[in-house]
């Protein structure tokens, strides 16, 4: 017998008028990957784990903000994490680079636990495809951003293009994945 796929739209409702199972189970479906993208951007176990702690406690204090017609409860939550990792980098004294030999191994690590993402909906091969149909410099503007955890600024400086545009192609990037995964 199937189970029913997760209903991130009702955890966050539910969340939303203090029904604390909800944000568990939120927690306990979502961890993991959340961990990851965390991870990815503070480069630091520990001070992602902290992230992701925080983030939750954002996820509680704010799921009455979240707004079902501007997106889905899953990709708003992926979204305060990454936010609260971005702030967490932007902490005076706080950044911490890794070496190449962690970062390597980091990267084993993930590429291992890639082999166990079946249930979150989404496969590798899927976006790949669709990264590869994104014009080169779209597709670089939406890698440096969700996946190096750059700022806008940062991205901008980094392809020598105004903030703005690269602001629009992260923008047009991200609707082009959203048609092309659904």
């Amino acid at each position: 017998m199937d189970t029913p796929p997760f209903d991130y739209e009702a955890a966050l409702l539910a969340c939303a008028r203090g029904e604390r199972f909800a944000l568990r189970a939120l927690y306990e479906r979502e961890a993991r990957w959340l961990l990851g993208v965390a991870q990815r951007i503070v480069r630091d176990r520990e001070r992602a784990e902290d992230v992701l702690h925080d983030a939750f406690m954002q996820v509680w204090d704010h799921a009455c903000t979240f707004e079902p017609a501007l997106g889905s409860a899953r990709g708003w939550i992926y979204t305060v994490v990454r936010h609260a990792a971005l702030k967490a980098v932007r902490e005076p004294g706080r950044l911490q680079l890794m070496d190449v030999t962690e970062l390597t191994a980091l990267s084993d690590a993930q590429q291992r636990d890639d082999g166990a993402d079946e249930g979150r909906g989404l496969d590798a091969d899927s976006l790949e495809r669709c990264l590869q149909r994104l014009d080169a410099p779209r597709r670089a503007c939406v890698v440096h951003a969700f996946v190096d955890g750059y700022t806008h600024e940062q991205i901008a400086v980094r392809l020598n293009t105004p903030l703005g545009t690269v602001k629009s192609w992260i923008k047009r990037g991200l609707a082009s994945l959203k048609e092309c995964l659904s």
